[in-house]
Order: structure tokens, then C-alpha cells, then sequence
């Protein structure tokens, strides 16, 4: 996931944001054990120790080791070990086998994590311009990967035959299903899509362009559970008509059948989640399938997967601080609507947007302007936010993006289709 600014602000204190975010990531791994922290359950996740110690890392490097004057590493060793892709900081363990990283114990990273904390917060007084923006930035980067700590802690643990719960289950609250999908129509104009550049933004969000939208209309709300239940009793998984041929090929290799995490036992279709496995619920909005699956379903229904461009200029009305997002440790899941049009929180919506520079768009120089750029072929856009995604980290020209057969994170579908 992204990693570098189109433009920097402060609107919340710099300090209260850092303790913040740092605590959030303890909180949401306080339950594991060693063992848990340190498994590796397939090469797109990674260990919580691994994301524990990588944030740290961020900090460490860009911050302490090239703005603060005598700042000596906690352990010369880490680098090697908890970098991620930039390849301007040399050489790193390969990521298909965190997992191996059995040393150091999670003890020693969290000792990391408050060493490094500790100088963060000894040096924010006397941190220049530049090196507040590289906070910034890694609050932004460490909200990321809290996120993933979340669904790779979920695929972990769906991994495993008891199918333990990481939390207890949030209190369920009945709510009634929901109505006929409704329609948001648009005429044929011209809107201003990217980040407007008053506030924090990825460089991938910007530049700020105009683009051309067709005549059409929008979802006024994701698919639901039991919407997706009738495309599977219907046949989906089984007619190649509604697949793409990558799709329909994974289909196929794959054996997929339903949304993951899904099984049917005793008739009665089951989810896996944080709160352990439990029946789906038909009103929720369906979730953790790929960019084939939500294609193939949307042709089924006589419709199409929304434009990001689209997305954008439906959702720039909405708040992007509503809806469901993280706030605190927890089985966080998709929940029913609660009325109106929910263009933030619950679900990642995909578009049908291959994730591609917008015009204009240029990387910096520096291992923090690596990232983007270079991830920009072979994946889809995302919009929205999930639930596991920590409030007030999106907004309306945030671009997740993913390849289409991924659906470990809480990936989900709103409809579009042309008037």
C-alpha cells in the first residue's frame, strides 16, 4: 500500500497523532502470542511481528537515522530484516519468508517499538519542516499497515483448524434487511477528480485533473450477503458466460465457490471472522471477494463495476469520517446499513479502474518516493475503506489498489451501469 504524500498538513497535533497511531498497532496485536505473531499464513501477508517491527523501522530510518544528529540504530540487524520494497536502502529478507524471522521474539520487537518511540518523542521538539512531514507520513503508513495486521491475522487464523477468535464478538444488533437497490443518477459532465492538496494525501491521488464521465448511475449501496447467496444458488461459480477468462480460469484452478472465509454446513451458509465462524448474515454487505468475483456478479445482475471516476465524484459529498471504520481493537466486520447512501467504512468497493498514474503524475527522488510509481501495472482500484481501516484515514480520492484474484481483505461491490 502506498506510501508518499502529494502534499502535507497538520491537522492534528503532530505528537497526539504519533502516540496515537503507535498505541492503535500495540492494541490490535495485544491478544496474539509469540507463535501467533511470528506464522506466516501466505506470501501476500505477513507476520504481526513483521508489520510490528517494519512501522518501527519506517521511523527509525527516515526520521531518527537522517534527522537526528547522533542517533545510533536500536540493532543493525533490523534493516535487513524489516524493510519492505525500497530498493535505495539496499538489501532485505525476502518477503515470501517472514515467517522464518522466528528471532527476534515479539518481546524484543515491542522493546524496539518503545525504544524507537522513546527518541521519536525526545526529538519532536527539535524536528525540522521535513522531518515533521516524514512523521506525518509514517502515521499515514503505520494506519496502512494496521489494516493489514487485521486481515493477515484473519487469513491466519482462518488457516488454522480450530479456527480460533482473535476477539469476542461484538453485540448483534437485528436490523431489518434492506430495501431494493436503489439507483444515484448522473448526466454525461466534466468533474474535477484527485486530491485537492489542503490536507494529506498520496501521491498516487494526484494530480488533480478533469475527466469526462458518461451518463450513469451509481448504487446507493454495496451488494449484500444475501443478494451474493442468490448468485451463488443461481449458478454463478458454474457459468463461464458471466466470468472473465482470467476469472473463469481461476474459478476453475482455484475451486472457488463462494466469497472466502464462506463455507455451507448443514445447509445454513457460515463465515470465519475475528469473532471466530458464525452464520452469514444476509443483511450485511457482502465481503473478501476478488475483482473476478465482483465482475462476474455484476453481469449477472445486469450491471457493471463503477469507474473510480464515478466513485469519486458520487462519494465527494459524503463524509469520510461516517460509516463503519476502526476505532478500537476488535472483531471488526461489515455491517448492515444503516440508512442513506455509505460510501466510506464497511467494504473496499472495486472498480473497474485499472490502477494507472494520472496524468501528470511523477515520482521524487529518495527511497520514499519509490513506492507508488512502480506498483502501477496489473491491479485494480479500490474505494471506500472497510471497516478495518482506521477512521479518518480515506477520503473521497484515496486509491486502494489490489491484482484481481486477491480477496483477503475486506473487499466488497457497489453497481453501476450506463444510462
Amino acid at each position: 500500500m502506498s506510501t508518499r504524500p502529494a502534499m502535507l498538513a497538520m491537522p492534528r497535533p503532530l505528537a497526539a497523532l504519533f502516540a496515537e497511531v503507535r498505541a492503535r498497532t500495540v492494541a490490535l496485536t495485544a491478544p496474539l502470542s509469540d507463535a501467533d505473531a511470528s506464522v506466516q499464513s501466505m506470501e501476500d501477508a505477513s507476520p504481526a511481528k513483521w508489520h510490528l517491527a517494519h512501522t518501527t523501522w519506517f521511523f527509525e530510518t527516515f526520521v531518527l537515522r537522517d534527522h537526528v544528529a547522533g542517533y545510533r540504530l536500536h540493532d543493525e540487524r533490523f534493516p535487513f530484516l524489516f524493510n519492505s520494497y525500497y530498493e535505495a536502502e539496499g538489501r532485505r529478507h525476502a518477503r515470501g519468508r517472514r515467517g522464518m524471522v522466528t528471532r527476534p521474539t515479539l518481546d524484543e520487537v515491542l522493546a524496539y517499538r518503545a525504544a524507537v518511540d522513546a527518541a521519536m518523542e525526545a526529538a519532536f521538539d527539535d524536528l525540522s519542516a521535513d522531518a515533521q512531514a516524514l512523521v506525518r507520513l509514517g502515521c499515514h503508513h503505520e494506519e496502512q499497515h494496521q489494516e493489514l495486521l487485521v486481515t493477515d491475522i484473519l487469513h491466519l487464523f482462518g488457516e488454522n483448524p480450530l479456527e480460533p477468535a482473535l476477539f469476542a464478538p461484538a453485540p448483534k444488533v437485528p436490523v431489518a434487511m434492506p430495501g431494493a437497490m436503489g439507483w444515484i443518477e448522473s448526466a454525461e459532465r466534466i468533474v474535477e477528480i484527485g486530491h485537492e492538496g489542503r490536507r494529506f494525501g498520496f501521491d498516487c491521488e494526484g494530480p488533480r485533473h478533469r475527466a469526462l464521465l458518461p451518463a450513469h448511475a451509481i448504487a446507493d449501496r454495496t451488494v449484500t450477503n444475501g443478494e451474493w447467496q442468490a448468485f451463488i444458488a443461481d449458478g454463478g461459480y458454474r457459468d463461464p458466460r458471466l466470468w472473465l477468462a482470467d476469472g473463469w480460469a481461476w474459478v476453475q484452478r482455484e475451486g472457488v465457490d463462494a466469497p472466502m472465509y464462506w463455507e455451507e454446513r448443514g445447509g445454513t451458509w457460515t463465515r470465519f471472522g475475528l469473532d471466530g465462524r458464525r452464520p452469514v448474515d444476509p443483511a450485511a454487505p457482502v465481503t473478501h471477494v476478488s475483482l473476478y468475483e465482483a465482475d462476474a456478479f455484476a453481469t449477472w445482475a445486469g450491471a457493471r463495476l463503477p469507474t473510480e471516476f464515478e466513485w469519486e465524484a458520487a462519494a465527494a459529498a459524503h463524509d469520510p469520517c461516517g460509516g463503519n471504520q476502526l476505532d478500537t481493537a476488535g472483531a471488526v466486520e461489515p455491517r448492515p446499513a444503516a440508512g442513506g447512501p455509505a460510501f466510506f467504512g464497511d467494504v473496499w468497493e472495486w472498480t473497474g479502474s485499472a490502477y494507472r498514474p494520472y496524468p501528470g503524475f511523477r515520482t521524487v527522488e529518495g527511497a520514499v518516493g519509490e513506492y507508488n510509481g512502480k506498483f502501477m501495472s496489473g491491479q485494480f482500484v479500490l474505494r471506500g475503506g472497510s471497516c478495518a481501516t482506521p477512521r479518518g484515514h480515506v477520503r473521497a480520492s484515496y486509491r486502494n489498489f489490489f491484482y484481481p484474484h486477491q480477496r483477503w481483505q475486506f473487499t466488497g461491490v457497489r453497481l453501476a451501469k450506463d444510462i
